[in-house]
């Protein structure tokens, strides 16, 4: 042993207490930080997207597309770092989409937005205003609660919801906004009767001034007197219905004119077109949105503590269900990952216990590799992370790698007792011997997540922190392998068990005849073929027929069913077939509970009255795919009407939401006129719904509702002394009504509109016989200066950077993406369907697979090359650096192979389980080496390329077996959300079981045999 290492085994013993209590500090700082480290589902991500709402009043499609959306659009397109712009146009809103590039300063991109916005606005049609959204996880909400009643009215549910239940959640820590959905307003409603009016020479203007004039408080003035400074107010404000019924409208010689001489004065609600129930009854939602970062498990606790605490002053007959919680998907993901960690641990100890035969050794993993976790939680809660499904995931797959570095050095440090007997500093001297390999084997193992570093879209928001997480475990372990576990291995293991022989004769057996298959192969290394062409045309096949995905779906224990009933489906009858629907949940027997909204979604958005969406959970998350299918036949059967536009889980809603890519299929359809486009689609749609696997083929148009257009003849209303802007303010008064004045009430503000009896616009007949009042009294039908024509829906307009555009989608299911996609590209290939001067590009999930994997393989390349150079560093040889990086790269031959006989898509979590493969491959590699290092100095070439083989026969099938059991609870798919992991852990599983024969037989081959490698040359 040189001086250096009998220097490091001195140092290492004589502050073995220091070091030791600095691992405690570092285990004790992880259980502390992992209790305080916030929980949610997904990583903090920014998200570069941002809407922006528009809203100009009433007009056709095709004028505020020109008037408005193109002039935002050209605004917009200057804002520094936007990348896309896509914008769609109805009757008097605009939605724009604006894309920046991954890494841009959200924040400041929302400041920009809305800087240019406030520059074109004087430029717009007067009236228009916007409202600029940040996409972010948050949009979604964490928790979500219904409140029922049989008693209480929806004005009472709504204004508990607003009064009470808002302010006492908003303080929660955490919680960013809490939103109410649905019940109704009060609002005083004066009805007015046009013919009581006319008959006292009166107009609706003249009740609306009315109104606002005897409704006012304001200071007059200041009083200084007796010592005091006193406001003067004058207050005239109502203060119950009796008030409002005795407005004076008019005096004179005939009297007196109050407002019940011509209208009745009542309590009403508001006019609302959107329609909220929770299991088939009306109800309140009330939604808790957290903060970015913010702790769900904790908002969870704490609104419950809120809502229990209230619950004694709240009426009797108030029902308020949870219908949503996102921590319980969190506290289940946790709990698998926690089990799998679990399972890894005593699988990888029993392996530990089974080879070595020592209670002491398998003591030791069980004390290190929950201390590396524990530690590496402080690390992280330093980096500013939390626990989610990526971390959590990221932690449960580096069990395996940890409980590597583990075994290779309780192993060498057993057989170097075992060879050198039981003295002061053997195991001390033996963990510094096995410093270089351990370090090099680490080495390997992080350098591959240095690349994803760089990785930006989709991919890397969401797996940095997986790679984070796992990259800070193996560093963690490396320091604990490396110093901590020596010195309990010294203190625990004695002169007893260096005498222990820890072989036995099945693995004498195994070396032997390992021995003779390596003789065999060193005098004819061809025969190496016969193992390595059934790896290579295997891995071939099943490339080409394993599917491609983007993400692994979870079963959640919920979903989201977005619908939609013919444009122009009144309210009514839109509810009418939704009533079907809620019967056939009510049927389920897999359905717990479901809330639906008409008129407006989940998130928040307003729709048309025909659209909207159910969130339904389930009893179970087992099955969910199925019982989704199931439900969506039966509303394919039994309610004929209604189309169900997307079914989809809560987190792949988000996720399709936020990357504004919610389909896999979509086929943007470009061409300069707009007419042909909207021709086109359904024709596009029809094609593609032939194609196998394609469902919910949506051809992209949004129809907007028949309308009754009210043409005014200028000419006419002219001699009737009526302008248009005269006639739309009365005909506005009669068919909306006009909210002229507001009354506080306790804490609100109620509204009193002054509006026109229901039996008076009920019909396009008696709209046509409404009564316009003339600057000079006389009464003019509606009908003598204004046609009333019918006019059918309108799409709405979608453009994509300043050109229009629709854009037909579809979901796929039951196949990949790559296969889907060649069909869809075959099929808009077909002679004729495509008219000249139109052209297509591919968007969706499917475009953000393709970046995806463009990006994975690029860090895949980078990864290999960084080991390679780590390789060259280590031994600088060339031969040596081949002959290593030949097996990883061998092995993802296998992985190919694993996910097809696993049934596993190739998507992106696949893929970073195929680059942490190159990492786990070479660390076995590297082991092989060191021991091929120490031989070659004292046995002939060939002996030593064997006899290194079977001294690292043990220990590679250890790791081996032992990575492999800890990963196969997360490759089972075992608990809610090991899915995420799943393709991981299978890719993983994959290569491992063939690193064994590629390490063990292949690279001794290649290395002496291929490239002509000596031993020798290690020793230089």
């Amino acid at each position: 042993m040189t001086p250096r290492e009998r220097s490091f085994a001195a140092w290492l013993q004589a502050h073995r207490r220091s070091v030791l209590f600095l691992m405690l500090l570092l285990v004790l700082g992880g259980i502390y930080s992992a209790l305080r480290m916030p929980v949610s589902l997904f990583p903090a991500i920014a998200f570069p997207r941002v809407v922006v709402y528009l809203d100009a009043g009433d007009r056709p499609a095709s004028q505020m597309e020109l008037e408005v959306t193109r002039v935002v659009e050209r605004a917009l397109r200057g804002v520094p770092k936007v990348t896309a712009i896509s914008s769609a146009t109805s009757r008097g809103s605009a939605d724009v989409d604006v894309r920046f590039n991954w890494g841009t300063d959200m924040p400041r991109a929302v400041l920009q937005v809305e800087a240019a916005l406030n520059q074109v606005l004087p430029r717009l049609p007067a009236g228009t205003h916007f409202e600029v959204h940040r996409m972010d996880p948050t949009k979604f909400p964490v928790l979500a609660y219904s409140l029922t009643s049989t008693h209480l009215s929806q004005v009472q549910l709504r204004d508990i919801a607003r009064y009470q239940l808002v302010p006492l959640l908003s303080s929660v820590q955490g919680v960013r906004h809490i939103g109410v959905m649905g019940g109704q307003t009060a609002e005083y409603r004066v009805t007015v009767d046009p013919a009581r009016l006319a008959a006292l020479g009166l107009s609706m203007g003249d009740v609306e001034r009315a109104l606002t004039a005897a409704n006012i408080i304001r200071a007059v003035g200041r009083l200084q007197a007796h010592y005091k400074l006193f406001l003067l107010l004058s207050d005239t404000r109502f203060k119950d219905l009796a008030e409002i019924r005795h407005t004076v409208l008019r005096t004179g010689k005939d009297g007196v004119v109050t407002l019940d001489d011509v209208a009745t004065v009542r309590l009403a609600t508001r006019p609302q077109w959107i329609t909220v129930t929770a299991n088939g009854h009306q109800a309140v939602l009330v939604t808790v949105y957290q903060q970015l970062g913010g702790n769900t498990v904790a908002i969870d606790r704490a609104i419950q503590a809120r809502l229990k605490s209230i619950e004694p002053r709240l009426p009797a007959d108030l029902h308020i269900h949870q219908w949503y919680n996102q921590s319980g998907l969190i506290l289940d993901s946790a709990g698998s990952v926690r089990d799998a960690i679990i399972l890894g641990v005593v699988f990888a100890t029993l392996v530990l216990f089974i080879f070595l035969r020592n209670w002491k050794l398998t003591l030791i993993a069980l004390l290190v590799v929950p201390g590396v976790l524990a530690a590496a939680s402080a690390l992280l809660y330093a980096l500013g992370m939390s626990f989610n499904i990526m971390t959590l995931g990221g932690m449960a797959a580096a069990v395996g790698l940890i409980i590597d570095d583990v075994i290779v050095m309780l192993e060498h440090l057993v057989r170097r007792l075992i060879q050198q007997g039981h003295g002061p500093r053997t195991v001390l001297d033996a963990a510094r011997e096995f410093t270089q390999p351990l370090a090099g084997s680490s080495t390997a193992t992080v350098i591959i997540f240095v690349p994803l570093a760089f990785l930006s879209g989709v991919t890397g928001a969401f797996f940095k922190a997986l790679a984070l997480t796992m990259a800070t475990s193996l560093v963690i372990s490396f320091l604990f392998a490396w110093l901590a576990l020596p010195l309990i291995a010294a203190r625990l293991l004695g002169p007893k068990d260096a005498q222990h022989d820890a072989g036995g004769r099945i693995t004498r057996a195994t070396q032997q005849i390992y021995r003779r298959l390596m003789q065999g192969l060193m005098r004819r290394p061809l025969w190496l073929l016969a193992g390595l062409i059934p790896l290579l045309v295997a891995g071939a096949i099943s490339f080409e027929h394993v599917p491609s995905g983007f993400m692994p779906q979870m079963n959640e224990g919920g979903f989201v069913l977005d619908y939609q009933t013919p444009p122009g489906t009144s309210l009514a009858e839109t509810d009418r077939l939704l009533d079907q629907v809620a019967h056939i949940l009510r049927t389920t027997p897999q359905v717990d509970t479901w809330s639906r909204r008409t008129g407006t979604q989940l998130g928040g958005g307003v729709t048309e009255a025909n659209q909207g969406d159910f969130f339904v959970r389930l009893k179970s998350p087992r099955g969910q795919q199925a019982v989704m299918d199931r439900i969506a036949r039966r509303i394919h059967d039994d309610v004929p009407g209604l189309t169900v536009q997307d079914m989809n889980q809560p987190m792949q809603d988000l996720i399709g939401d936020l990357t504004g890519s919610p389909r896999p299929v979509v086929i943007r359809l470009f061409g300069d006129d707009w007419q042909q486009l909207v021709k086109l689609a359904p024709k596009v749609a029809a094609r593609i719904r032939q194609i196998r696997g394609l469902k919910e083929v949506q051809d992209g148009l949004v129809i907007a509702g028949d309308a009754l257009n009210i043409r005014v003849d200028r000419i006419k209303a002219a001699l009737e002394g009526l302008t248009p802007a005269e006639v739309t303010a009365q005909l506005d008064a009669y068919l909306s009504g006009v909210v002229t004045t507001h009354i506080q009430q306790g804490q609100q503000v109620i509204g009193v509109r002054v509006w026109t009896s229901s039996a008076l616009r009920s019909s396009r007949a008696r709209i046509e016989r409404l009564l316009l009042r003339a600057p000079d009294g006389h009464l003019v039908p509606l009908s003598r200066i204004a046609t009333i024509r019918r006019v059918t829906g309108v799409p709405e307009i979608t453009r994509y950077n300043l050109k229009p555009m629709v854009a037909v989608s579809a979901r796929i299911e039951g196949r990949g993406y790559g296969g889907a996609i060649a069909d869809v590209r075959q099929a808009l290939a077909t002679p004729g369907l495509l008219p000249k001067h139109v052209y297509y590009t591919l968007g969706g999930l499917y475009k953000q697979q393709q970046i995806a994997f463009h990006a994975l393989g690029v860090v895949f390349v980078a990864a290999a090359a960084l080991l390679f150079l780590a390789l060259l560093f280590q031994y600088e040889r060339f031969r040596v650096a081949l002959a290593i990086i030949s097996a990883p790269l061998l092995a993802v031959f296998g992985v190919f192979t694993g996910l097809w006989i696993a049934g596993q898509t190739l998507n992106i979590t696949a893929l970073m389980g195929m680059t942490m493969i190159l990492g786990i491959v070479t660390e076995v590699a590297i082991f092989y080496f060191s021991e091929l290092v120490l031989l070659s100095a004292s046995l002939p070439s060939a002996e030593a390329l064997i006899e290194a083989g079977v001294n690292r026969l043990r220990p590679i099938a250890m790791t081996t077996l032992a990575a492999i059991l800890a990963l196969l609870p997360l490759a089972l798919g075992i608990g809610q959300g090991s899915a995420m992991q799943q393709p991981l852990a299978v890719a993983i599983i994959a290569g491992l079981a063939v690193q064994m024969p590629l390490v063990l037989i292949a690279v001794p081959v290649i290395f002496s045999r291929v490239l002509h490698g000596k031993p020798e040359e290690l020793l230089s």
